[in-house]
């Protein structure tokens, strides 16, 4: 699966793609982001290239062969980083003095990579004018630039990080369908509830409703984000938010505010109503996959990475839901924040004009309109890409449909970057933790549990903001309150459009 936005959500690990997909075939021009071939000086250049993108591998290998084409005088080298960490064998890289040519970094060890000296300032090629072929708002001081000097450059647009999915076979065969025959879209929880209790009484044991797999990583805390998105609360914030933590107060309450604690008591009555899974917990999210494509039940929880795999698997009849507020009525919405990062060049390649041309190409428009319409892999940072007229497969129109939701948010990094260096302990049990402990039975008191929770959370986010007002940087409480904020609306940000303007 994919690492989209380096979000707390997709960043761990989910490393683990489906292979076998259909090589893509070259649309338009081979000059991604019409990028001129580079100039070699006379010599061949090796670059060398680490991701974590298994998914998306028969993009990635298409895009080395149309660079190449058009730059015969530069070879990449790409390395699939695909087990293990990447960000430690960064490390390891850099410990041994291999660091790759180009490489994926993660959003919150950017700044990290600045300060050791593994990442090359790219202010010299990414004059505005390149700045501008981005959308604004795209470069960002705290996010991708420190002290006025680029170091990357966001990919992805702005998705929902995971959708409800729903089995079309399966809510047929329940009688769950309209008048012209299309699939019953949930619009509440209820809905959730009674389609859920549908399919499980039609398919006497063999099918259920509802399903998931755990066993690998959490997964129940997805759907919690999934059902409280648009119930009135900002269960999804821009990532230099610390999770749970409310912008409009400054406070960690948001996990213990009243559609977290609805949601969490209605998973439970699904749990012990039988209309989940009996296996969820046993089994791993790629098996949950597998068995949903297999009609084993009928509604599962998960990101756009899910779709090219089951195309592989040769399972396309499922519909992507958006959106199911508690009620119906969409009270609040997804959010993000301005600017993001994926890749960086290495400050100590040999050859950094043609490490940037292969930099540039990545970027380009033409490439991220492959990425969207042929591997159908995500919402591209270009607008143009991301054309429904251009895509012909309606469960991933719908993904893309679905990007409208997700407004601008409060991000604490825009009003100071110099929270870019506050950077909280991790808590245990964390959220996720206590999701499947509750689903289990081992926790049996949430709104304790819950409370327990955000005061662990305010203790390291105050030892966080100590320990970097210490280290010299001027941060505060009140870098996180954004008393402000209607989370109805989009949240107007005051920085420049571009930084070189």
């Amino acid at each position: 699966m994919p690492d989209h936005r380096n979000s707390a959500m997709s960043r761990r690990g989910f490393l683990t793609g489906v292979g076998g997909l259909a090589a893509l075939a070259a649309c338009g021009s081979p000059r991604g982001g019409a990028a001129a071939p580079a100039k070699s000086g006379g010599k061949q250049a090796v670059i060398t290239h680490w991701d974590k993108w298994a998914t998306q591998e028969p993009w990635v290998k298409k895009e080395v062969e149309l660079f190449q084409a058009a730059n015969p005088g530069i070879t990449i080298e790409r390395t699939l980083q695909a087990s293990g960490n990447l960000e430690n064998l960064l490390d390891l890289a850099a410990r041994g003095g291999n660091l790759p040519d180009v490489f994926m970094v993660a959003q919150d060890r950017l700044d990290e990579h600045i300060q050791q000296g593994h990442v090359l300032d790219l202010s010299k090629y990414a004059t505005l004018e390149w700045q501008k072929t981005f959308p604004a708002y795209s470069f960002v001081e705290g996010v991708n630039a420190a002290d006025g000097k680029i170091y990357s450059a966001p990919f992805d647009g702005y998705g929902t990080e995971v959708q409800l999915y729903l089995n079309n076979q399966v809510f047929k065969d329940a009688g769950l369908v309209e008048a012209d025959g299309t699939v019953k879209i949930p619009k509440t929880w209820d809905d959730v509830t009674l389609f859920a209790e549908q399919i499980t009484k039609k398919g006497n044991g063999s099918v259920h409703g509802l399903g998931f797999g755990n066993s690998a990583f959490p997964i129940i805390s997805w759907w919690v984000s999934f059902f409280v998105n648009g119930s009135g609360t900002p269960a999804t914030l821009p990532s230099s938010t610390p999770g749970g933590l409310d912008p409009r107060t400054g406070k960690f309450t948001l996990r213990t505010e009243r559609p977290y604690l609805d949601f969490l008591t209605l998973f439970l009555e699904w749990r012990d109503k039988g209309y989940i899974f009996p296996q969820s917990l046993s089994i791993d999210d790629e098996i949950s996959r597998q068995h949903f494509a297999r009609g084993k039940f009928g509604m599962i929880v998960g990101g756009v990475w899910n779709q090219p795999g089951w195309t592989d698997l040769g399972f396309t009849d499922y519909t992507t839901v958006t959106m199911v507020p508690q009620d119906g009525q969409r009270k609040s919405f997804f959010y993000r924040g301005a600017g993001s990062v994926h890749l960086a060049v290495s400050a100590t390649a040999k050859n950094p004009d043609q490490a940037w041309e292969w930099f540039r190409w990545w970027h380009g428009k033409e490439a991220a309109a492959r990425f969207v319409q042929e591997l159908k892999g995500g919402v591209s940072i270009h607008p143009e890409a991301n054309d429904p007229g251009k895509i012909d497969f309606a469960p991933f129109a719908q993904f893309v449909a679905g990007a409208e939701l997700v407004l601008p948010g409060p991000q604490p990094s825009l009003r100071n970057p110099a929270t870019i260096h506050v950077v909280p302990k991790p808590v245990t049990p964390s959220f996720e933790d206590i999701c499947t402990g509750l689903y289990t039975g081992q926790i049996k008191d949430m709104r304790a549990a819950l409370a327990k929770l955000a005061e662990d959370l305010e203790r390291e986010f105050v030892k966080a903001l100590e320990k970097a007002g210490k280290d010299g940087h001027k941060v505060s409480r009140d870098d996180y309150v954004f008393a402000d904020w209607d989370i109805t609306k989009p949240y107007k940000w005051d920085i420049p459009a571009y930084l070189g303007a």
